[in-house]
């Protein structure tokens, strides 16, 4: 891997480093002696190294002190010392990795103590690679392996060099850890290639599973100690508790608290919490946060906690958490552990919930609506950070503070308070920039000034303008309490980074050195108003329903009054839930009627997401923007007809950003994009998509795409509420040309249909393993673990969606039973008398599971007299007849033959003409499996993880299909050619399923290969297609 590096970037090492190495080899004698200390190698040596890779060391740019290239870190302690690691270089104010400086004497390559002391910092700041240097050695660690006390130096190291290397291997050096390198991506690429060795445990992910385990103990703790306590006392409790020992904590670390404070509350006589909440309680008076907030206060609005000081708690217990968080038994360094690392854990702990059996034991679960959603996904920063610069940037850039003072920032959703986070970050850097360069002086002078000089030169804003900052602009709202708990926590912390003991102590004579967050950040539903109870048919609810609900007037006395009556916010931002239908109707099914009556999205299978756009835009002021970052679906699925309308009408959309097939949830199938709507917009509106890359490339490209120039405009009036075809200028122009035919499938086929849904498939359908006729069967069925034996005529052959191939014969292996008859034109379900007469193999297997068949049928609400049937059949003559079929999700086109009498699930649909076509269903099975209807169905579908397409009717239906004028004897000629190019590609794909020998079997493919690409011809031609329009077609 060293050498691939090596390669991008053949340099040889300059003069200085050779000068370097020549002046440390002359005089290695007197350098590894006690006496030339730390100060002097960093002086002599290694400035000069890393001034050399490209780093301005010495900021001889003179950048404001978060953006400088190297920061000399502010001395904190590790352990039981005050340490920090003496370099931190970064890019646009991100640490990218940490150096460690030695002084020769020491012996890099073995003592553990230097590696354990950098990988601990490394690993808190959740750095990929960093560097130990005495110049004489030097040392790369991969930081993401968790460091152990007692480690041996050489654990987690991937690169050791001594200074005779260093011009030899300067290109492998230099490819790795030179400014150029990272900018380029090279160091990015290198972390990511050597990500996933053994013992690879990041922090967030190492300190989610630490906290966690605390939360299992101290809830079945306090639910134990404390059995008057209800569920949702007990989530409070043990969230409020935790959050306050881990916020003193960190501010230990950062030297805002005493060290050992917390530890010493475990010692002494009698019980350790009264002890722990006298120190919560002086935390109260110094701090004023809402996290200690234990008295009534005039100008508090929010209720006190009543109920956590006279908690019971277990000594063993808090001794164990406590003592936890200090070295050597913690492996964390909290003055390095980010806001934002501290997001990421706390958004995945916010997926779960507390519950209490009924004998008032504590569990812990995945919340409901996290479990269907398929778990909790955090906004990567660098996405958090593109929509926070598309959308506050654009109204404060060119502004003095007076004129941005009103600016208000909002997350309607903010989960642990990433985005506010960022953008709170954001307004903090752009507020010391201008004081810093408008005559700074003059900011540092008055009573109470925003500027403050810096020991070591430069300047700050103090805490009281950081609080100010805060309160002024950022506001959230989370219908979960733990949520808006933790996004208060987030930014208190973030008020205090770069804080210490002297600064707090300075605010603390004039004011409490932190803000109460209860008027800028809220609990409550930001979808649902008070109205809710005046709808006419109000669903019947409990208690826990109401709190669930947690209704929230934006513009009542517990919301945003002042800010909503004068106009509104001015940034809307967020990552907003993902939940389709299915999961809106099992966890919030006595809201739906209210949303369907109330938001104009709200209609088909509409998603959550949908209405949060809605909602934020109507949020926004007239100047306003929104940024969200959510499923690009909405812009051609036919769940968001009404979405599309609405934005259109209201030509909302500013900008639209696709990730295209990109992932960049990587632990979700969900393709997203960056939503960018306001409301003062013209009648066009820009749009891009993303070429398929890895993540690393992702986050060093999306930033190129800022300026217009990066996007396509598109006018309002050429879209409408059907699918938008958002593609490049030949993509859009084939489209159109497509268009103007006047045939399409939906026309041209009289049935585009799913198949048969049984509702209960362990039940219904059971594997056939292939059998001679006879008037029984003997089938397995899935659900007994068994052979069961069933009536022959009352199964259906059934196949499955991965049985369904390309011009292949389809080979099903299971049966469906289907207790229907066809009478007429009518597909009847069986009385169960007639199917107990007629089938009692088929009833008697049924009736063992007729409790589990009639709870399914009274949960999706169908009749459960009909217990026995399917949960949605299909029209049975449909079924009888000859047709042409395809899997409902594939990459590329798999368009088959099914015979008569073949029925199949819904992961399969059939295509079946109208019965006055005359053209053979050959020719149509040849254009469903060109080229032209896989591109046009990347151009106007969905993708799904993989690059696969759904091929459902929705998708299928506005295909433009070339019809046949049977008088017109050059388009007959071409139908004939097609037809007959398609019966041999049936012929090959027959021969090659019965092909025994690799020679053969490789013949066939071969064949098979040139007939598609002459059927592709035949239908380029047939459409009319241009070489130009050909080559858009085949992607090239």
């Amino acid at each position: 891997m060293a050498g691939l590096l090596a390669r991008l970037r053949p340099m040889p090492a300059p003069q200085i480093i050779f000068d370097l190495v020549s002046r440390f080899s002359q005089h290695i004698e007197t350098y590894k002696s006690g006496s030339y200390n730390e100060t002097h190698l960093r002086r002599d040596f290694l400035d000069p190294f890393f001034k050399a890779l490209g780093w301005d060391v010495d900021n001889e740019q003179g950048y404001a002190e978060a953006y400088r290239d190297v920061l000399h870190e502010d001395h904190v302690r590790v352990g039981t010392a005050l340490k920090a690691p003496d370099y931190g270089f970064c890019i646009g104010g991100q640490r990218k990795f940490f150096l460690e400086a030695k002084k020769p004497s020491v012996r890099i390559k073995d003592d553990i103590n230097p590696a354990f002391q950098l990988r601990r910092y490394a690993w808190s700041a959740k750095l990929p690679l960093s560097i130990l240097s005495d110049f004489e050695e030097l040392a790369v660690y991969d930081c993401r392996i968790k460091p152990i006390l007692g480690d041996s130096a050489s654990k987690a190291r991937i690169f050791y060099y001594t200074f005779e290397q260093y011009n030899d291997k300067w290109d492998e050096i230099y490819g790795i850890f030179s400014k150029e390198a990272i900018l380029k991506g090279s160091f990015d690429k290198f972390a990511a290639a050597a990500k996933g060795k053994r013992g690879t445990a990041e922090v967030d992910a190492d300190f989610l599973a630490t906290i966690e385990g605390w939360r299992a103990d101290l809830a079945r703790n306090l639910a134990l100690r404390n059995p008057s306590l209800s569920q949702r006392e007990l989530n409070f409790a043990v969230q409020r508790v935790l959050d306050r020992i881990i916020f003193l904590r960190i501010c230990e670390d950062r030297g805002i608290e005493d060290y050992h404070r917390l530890r010493n509350s475990t010692e002494g006589k009698g019980p350790i919490y009264p002890r722990l909440v006298s120190l919560f309680k002086q935390a109260d008076a110094r701090y004023n946060s809402g996290l200690f907030h234990f008295r009534s206060e005039k100008a508090r609005h929010e209720e006190h906690d009543s109920l956590t000081p006279s908690l019971v708690i277990d000594d063993d217990l808090l001794k164990s958490i406590i003592l936890g968080l200090y070295y050597p038994d913690s492996p964390y360094e909290f003055s390095v552990l980010s806001a934002d690392i501290l997001g990421q854990v706390y958004e995945q702990f916010l997926g779960k919930v507390i519950r209490l059996t009924d004998k008032h034991q504590a569990k812990i679960e995945d919340k409901p609506e996290v479990r269907k959603a398929g778990g909790v996904f955090y906004t990567p920063t660098y996405i958090v950070n593109y929509i926070i610069r598309q959308t506050i940037a654009p109204l404060i850039n060119g502004k003095i503070p007076k004129q941005i003072a009103t600016l208000r920032v909002l997350d309607p959703s903010c989960g642990s308070g990433s985005f506010l986070i960022s953008a709170y970050q954001f307004l903090l850097d752009w507020y010391y920039h201008w004081y810093s360069t408008n005559t700074p002086e003059k900011w540092a002078k008055g009573k109470n000034p925003p500027l403050v000089a810096r020991s070591r030169g430069g300047w700050a804003l103090n805490t009281s303008e950081r609080k100010r900052i805060l309160l002024a602009h950022i506001y959230g709202v989370d219908i979960d309490s733990q949520a808006v708990e933790v996004t208060k926590l987030s930014l208190l912390l973030k008020v205090l980074e770069g804080e210490t003991a002297q600064t707090v102590q300075r605010e603390l004579i004039q004011e409490r050195v932190l803000p109460d967050l209860g008027d800028n950040i809220k609990c409550g539903n930001s979808l649902i108003s008070s109205d809710f109870y005046a709808q006419s048919s109000l669903p019947e609810m409990d208690t826990e329903d109401h709190l669930h609900i947690n209704v929230f007037d934006w513009d009542g006395k517990d919301g945003f009054p002042e800010i909503m009556k004068a106009g509104g916010f001015d940034v809307v931002i967020g990552n907003p839930p993902y939940l389709r239908t299915q999961g809106l109707q099992e966890y919030y099914g006595n809201q739906i009627d209210y949303f369907n009556s109330k938001y104009e999205s709200a209609a088909k299978r509409f998603d959550l997401y949908m209405l949060f756009l809605e909602r934020g835009y109507r949020l926004l002021s007239s100047q306003g923007y929104l940024g969200f970052i959510c499923p690009h679906k909405f812009t051609n699925g036919d769940f968001a007809t009404n979405l599309r309308g609405f934005l259109v009408r209201e030509k909302a959309i500013k900008r639209l950003l696709s990730f295209g097939h990109n992932m960049v949830f990587s632990q979700a199938s969900t393709y997203t994009g960056i939503v960018s709507l306001s409301r003062d917009n013209s009648g066009k509106f820009l749009y891009a998509e993303m070429p398929e890359i890895d993540n690393v490339e992702l986050q060093s490209k999306l930033f190129s795409y800022t300026a217009p120039e990066a996007f396509t405009s598109y006018n309002y009036s050429d879209l409408s509420s059907a699918p938008w075809p958002l593609t490049s200028g030949t993509a859009r122009s084939l489209l159109k040309k497509l268009n103007t035919l006047p045939h399409t499938i939906g026309s041209v086929f009289s049935d585009v249909l799913v198949g048969v849904q049984s509702g209960i498939d362990d039940v219904h359908i059971l594997r056939d393993d292939g059998q001679k006729e006879t008037t029984n069967l003997n089938l397995y069925s899935e659900r007994e673990s068994k052979t069961v034996q069933v009536e022959r005529d009352l199964t259906k052959i059934f196949a499955m969606g991965d049985e369904v191939h390309r011009y292949a014969a389809i080979l099903p292996r299971h049966r469906c039973i289907y207790p229907y008859r066809l009478e007429g034109d009518k597909t009847l379900v069986l009385k169960e008398d007639e199917l107990r007469s007629k089938f009692p193999l088929g009833y008697s297997y049924l009736s063992r599971h007729q409790n589990y068949l009639t709870e399914i049928r009274e949960r999706q609400k169908t009749n459960p007299v009909y217990w026995y049937s399917c949960h949605r059949s299909r029209d049975m003559k449909i079924f009888e007849k000859a047709r042409i079929v395809t899997p409902e999700i594939s990459k590329g086109c798999n368009f088959s033959l099914a015979p008569a009498g073949l029925y199949h699930n819904t992961q399969v649909y059939s295509l079946v003409p109208a019965a006055d076509r005359h053209e053979n269903q050959l020719f149509w099975l040849g254009i469903l499996n060109s080229k032209v209807l896989w591109w046009f169905l990347t151009q106007t579908g969905t993708v799904l993880r993989g690059g696969f397409f759904r091929f459902k009717t929705n998708y299928l239906r506005p295909f433009p299909l070339r019809v046949i004028n049977p008088a017109n004897k050059s388009d007959q000629t071409a139908h004939d050619r097609i037809v007959a190019l398609v019966e041999k590609m049936l012929t090959l794909n027959r021969q090659h399923a019965a092909a025994k020998t690799p020679h053969e079997q490789t013949a066939l493919v071969r064949q098979i290969s040139a007939a598609d690409i002459q059927i592709d011809r035949e239908v380029y031609s047939l459409y009319g297609l241009t070489q130009e329009e050909i080559r858009t077609v085949e992607g090239n």
